[in-house]
């Protein structure tokens, strides 16, 4: 007999895995910072790391102020009109009535696939947006489940944390192209002990970028089972969730609608499938809320 899962301890185990992986990313940033401060002069790694880091504050701070607007715009999602979908504004207003969570600005995207995502930079602005499909597929326990796990996102404060790890992602991969290009215009030495080092950052120029988007992709996939977990925190009734991942499993064969790999991670399910997964397998994710 299989182990149960209590959701409480779920949700801490996960969270403390994403802290782990994030905290893997900034030792591969200081380590590659280190290597070039060892090929070149400590100043210009210094130089370096002040552009990357204005550079990519300055872009994901944009990004994460206006994440919600962002999300929206990028899949053409409408408002939901309250007396079209009351349903859909009563099981929120339910599920954040029994959480203590602001409403959140409900919207509804075009698509027949069974899907969800929530976006925001804060409970005080978050929307939850849905398909077309899980209104129509999904039964009432099953979309309130789905909903859930939204709303677990938003509680879990998810878009700061992906937000955190994109900016030191965001800074590998811009020290990464300085460095490279950095090569072009320097001179020439016969200093083998700095040859060798530039021959190491090299290396990890070209692996470290690589390294560091897998440990993003993983740190969603921890997010997953948190939302998860916290969906059945929300709602006490993990059998839902599981039908509508069953659901799910079956939805597949229908044409996916085209999303940006930019908003990919903030889906219910991923849609891009194997591409760069954001998101555990279904069957894994069904596993660990059947011993829930």
């Amino acid at each position: 007999m299989e182990k149960r899962v209590d959701f409480r301890d779920q949700i801490s185990r996960n969270k403390n895995k994403s802290i782990f992986l994030m905290i893997c990313v900034f030792a591969v940033l200081v380590l590659f910072g280190y290597v070039i401060s060892l090929a070149f002069e400590p100043g210009y790694f210094f130089m370096i790391m002040i552009i990357a880091i204005i550079f990519s504050l300055s872009y994901i701070l944009v990004s994460f102020y206006n994440s919600d607007k962002i999300a929206i715009a990028s899949v053409g999602a409408k408002k939901a009109n309250r007396n079209e979908y009351k349903q859909y504004y009563d099981l929120v207003e339910g599920l954040t009535l029994a959480s203590g969570m602001p409403m959140p600005r409900l919207y509804i995207m075009p698509s027949k696939q069974i899907n969800a995502f929530a976006s925001g930079r804060d409970p005080q602005h978050a929307v939850i947006c849905v398909t077309e499909g899980a209104l129509e597929k999904l039964e009432k326990r099953e979309l309130e489940a789905v909903l859930a796990h939204e709303l677990g996102h938003v509680s879990n404060y998810d878009i700061r944390y992906m937000t955190l790890i994109a900016v030191m992602v965001g800074m590998v991969a811009i020290v990464s192209q300085i460095f490279l290009r950095s090569l072009w215009f320097r001179g020439g030495g016969n200093n083998r002990g700095k040859e060798i080092f530039i021959l190491i950052g090299i290396v990890m120029a070209i692996l470290a970028p690589i390294v560091v988007y897998l440990i993003q992709m993983a740190v969603s996939r921890k997010r997953e089972f948190v939302a998860d977990a916290s969906a059945v925190k929300f709602t006490r009734y993990p059998d839902a969730l599981i039908r509508a991942l069953k659901k799910i499993q079956t939805d597949n064969s229908l044409p996916e609608k085209r999303v940006s790999k930019a908003v990919a991670p903030l889906f219910f399910t991923n849609p891009f499938k194997g591409l760069g997964r954001t998101h555990p397998p279904l069957e894994k994710r069904i596993s660990v809320l059947e011993r829930m």
